[in-house]
């Protein structure tokens, strides 16, 4: 059986364009690649963070970046293009699971009463700056969807995707026996 391999260059995109799934091109300065563009940076940081993760908090890490696939899937495709109807589900359940986690972790943790620092163990600190990176994903998120149709279902999943990596790098600090930085006004 001969397997084809697919070429990573292609010399299409040395114009200054990208092709979307489903067809057609855009400059790689449009909204649309800055959001996808940002979920997979997210993605990156997220894989960057898991190196340095064990347990139910790395397996929980892996299962993120293939929903942050799903969203950038969407993302990536025009919505009049014939390939949605193909694409993977964006399950509502992929939200209620964040939430849980949350709340389980939240159990586990003190009560925040003070802002605190991203910082702590190696794995909170690369979860806090995941989480930043997870803020500036919705907010380019939001602003495309000022002019073309999003599902409610990603900007709320980005939303609840950086509490949750809030509370994980806690979580990573608390495991490690290292308590959070508490900010001195």
């Amino acid at each position: 059986m001969m397997v084809t391999r697919m070429k990573i260059y292609t010399k299409t995109g040395d114009d200054g364009s990208t092709g979307l799934f489903g067809g057609g091109r855009v400059p790689k300065s449009d909204a649309r690649i800055e959001c996808y563009g940002t979920v997979d940076e997210l993605n990156a940081a997220l894989g960057v963070a898991r190196v340095v993760a064990s347990g139910s908090i790395a397996d929980s890490l892996l299962r993120v970046q293939h929903e942050l696939f799903v969203v950038g899937s969407h993302l990536a495709t025009p919505e009049d293009s014939p390939h949605t109807r193909s694409l993977p589900l964006l399950d509502e359940a992929m939200i209620g699971r964040l939430e849980m986690e949350i709340d389980t972790a939240e159990a586990e943790l003190e009560p925040l009463r003070n802002f605190i620092l991203p910082g702590g163990v190696e794995l909170a600190a690369r979860l806090h700056l995941s989480r930043t990176i997870c803020r500036r994903a919705e907010r380019v998120l939001v602003q495309f969807a000022c002019d073309r149709p999003v599902a409610t279902t990603i900007v709320t999943y980005m939303n609840r995707l950086s509490d949750w990596l809030f509370v994980m790098a806690r979580l990573a600090n608390k495991r490690a026996g290292v308590a959070d930085i508490i900010w001195e006004k």
